[in-house]
């Protein structure tokens, strides 16, 4: 079971990493006037999105849930990890509403401006201090 939890974790950062970081590349992309810049970007946020924030989410939700299959029974009497699963579904739908983001920009149909992008970048550290106090703190 640790060996679970330590890829579980690993993942979790990797996440993160991940979801911390696209939107600082919207920013960046927002902000970019020339097309050299603009089409960096697109790579970048590319390989962001499907090389490692993806399959971070993915890895995390798979470790997760096999920690989870543990004690089935156990996890669903305790009010603290139900609000960590309300986190994590809150994190899937800012993953895919970041998705949504990147195609946008990929299909040079952005509308927001960079500082929306600052804004939405902090709401997975928000996540990020939730979760963590909730698992590891367990206040309810």
């Amino acid at each position: 079971m640790q060996w679970i939890l330590a890829f579980h974790i690993i993942f979790m950062v990797t996440w993160f990493a991940g979801l911390f970081y696209l939107p600082r590349l919207y920013v960046y992309h927002t902000m970019s006037n020339d097309k050299a810049s603009i089409e960096r970007f697109k790579i970048m946020e590319r390989k962001l999105l499907y090389g490692i924030t993806t399959p971070g989410g993915i890895l995390t939700t798979v470790f997760g849930v096999w920690l989870w299959s543990y004690s089935w029974g156990g996890y669903m009497q305790m009010g603290w990890f139900h609000a960590k699963m309300f986190l994590v579904a809150l994190l899937w739908v800012f993953h895919i509403y970041c998705w949504k983001l990147y195609l946008d920009f990929k299909n040079d149909k952005n509308k927001h401006t960079h500082v929306f992008y600052r804004w939405l970048n902090e709401f997975p550290v928000v996540v990020l201090v939730g979760a963590v106090i909730l698992a590891i703190v367990k206040p309810f």
